[in-house]
């Protein structure tokens, strides 16, 4: 299961990452945060954990404001990650 947990990781980082490198527009910026976000959501609904991840984008007019908002949301995410992965780890 750990094995799965870190290639499953890895790939979406490298997902992230590599989507990331190549937006060009703001569109693709949002869309590229909204899919971490998403991404991250189903792998700590597959480690058991309960999962919110909805955004609230009211007052995000501009795409940059959109994807520091999903920004935000994956940080949060990935700090859930992150505590259920070091408890699994025990």
């Amino acid at each position: 299961m750990k094995t799965i947990t870190k290639v499953t990781l890895a790939l979406l980082t490298a997902s992230a990452m590599t989507t990331a490198a190549f937006a060009e527009t703001g569109i693709e910026h949002v869309q590229s945060a909204k899919g971490s976000v998403e991404a991250l959501g189903v792998t700590l609904e597959n480690m058991g954990a309960n999962v919110d991840t909805s955004v609230d984008l009211n007052g995000a007019y501009t795409f940059e404001q959109k994807a520091a908002v999903y920004n935000t949301k994956h940080a949060e995410l990935q700090n859930q990650f992150d505590a259920l992965h070091a408890q699994s780890a025990e």
